[in-house]
């Protein structure tokens, strides 16, 4: 018995350690006045404070990004990526996020930032 519960207890681990490292990390978008919406074939990356790297809402490392990237591109040509950087995000990680999308083969970016009134 002493094992069942050992192990629906790591399963339970397994199952809710994703979800907190996902919820721990947050984006404070810059605002603006002239923000238009996305498109339907887009990638979304959001840079952390941290610099770390989030595809689609999940933690990435930055090799990921020009897998999928180049995935994405495959299906769909005309793939946008959106860029969502922290506004403590370093610029270096930014443009790291670029370079890596830009050899997948896709040249359409544009950033997120929060519309104003």
């Amino acid at each position: 018995p002493f094992v069942d519960v050992v192990l629906v207890l790591l399963v339970i681990f397994m199952v809710t350690a994703p979800m907190m490292v996902q919820q721990a990390l947050t984006v404070d978008l810059p605002n603006s006045q002239t923000a238009d919406s996305l498109e339907s074939s887009t990638l979304a990356i959001a840079i952390t404070a941290q610099g770390q790297y989030l595809l689609n809402g999940k933690l990435v490392l930055l090799e990921d990004l020009k897998v999928n990237a180049a995935q994405s591109y495959a299906q769909d040509q005309n793939t946008q990526v959106v860029f969502a950087a922290d506004l403590d995000s370093r610029h270096e990680a930014v443009i790291k996020a670029m370079d890596v999308i830009r050899q997948s083969g896709i040249t359409r970016f544009a950033f997120q930032v929060i519309k104003q009134d």
